[in-house]
């Protein structure tokens, strides 16, 4: 029997946005020490596994298989992301929005902050936002003061850009 393979689609394997903080660089050398600590171990599994014969029809070899195969390929992800990273530094002009910025807004009577960093950091619920997102892309190269406007689906928003640190 043939397994069935997936089609390739618009999203399969988008390389991942190079712009890190410092952080995140020790964070995803952390994951990787790790994960090189565990190869070993599935590598001693699955030769193990291997000594009881029939590839075939041994679901335990196959399963301890995949997940080396899954724990190599998440090495080399993260090693090639390691290896194209461009660390954002933390900014010293404060006068305009930019990668690596924290920015104080006002819309209508509510504040907000959002921080500025690249798509493999975002976290919306904590107000880290990606430059490449609509706010984060209309809030760039923007001074205190600025008021910015946003399209939106229905409705167009606007901020007022209180303070950059």
């Amino acid at each position: 029997m043939q397994t069935p393979k997936r089609k390739l689609g618009k999203y399969s394997h988008l390389k991942p946005d190079p712009l890190l903080t410092a952080g995140k660089i020790i964070e995803l050398q952390n994951k990787l020490k790790k994960m090189k600590k565990a190869q070993p171990g599935l590598i001693l599994e699955v030769k193990r596994l291997a000594l009881d014969g029939d590839f075939s029809e041994n679901a335990a070899y196959q399963i301890a298989k995949g997940r080396l195969r899954g724990l190599n390929q998440g090495m080399l992800d993260i090693e090639n992301h390691l290896k194209s990273a461009i660390v954002i530094a933390p900014q010293k002009n404060n006068t305009k929005v930019q990668i690596g910025s924290t920015v104080e807004v006002e819309t209508g009577k509510k504040q907000k902050t959002f921080t500025i960093l690249g798509s493999s950091e975002t976290n919306p619920l904590k107000g880290i936002i990606s430059y490449n997102s609509p706010i984060g892309s209309a809030l760039l190269n923007k001074m205190a003061g600025d008021i910015v406007r946003i399209e939106l689906k229905e409705r167009q928003i606007e901020y007022k850009i209180i303070k950059i640190y």
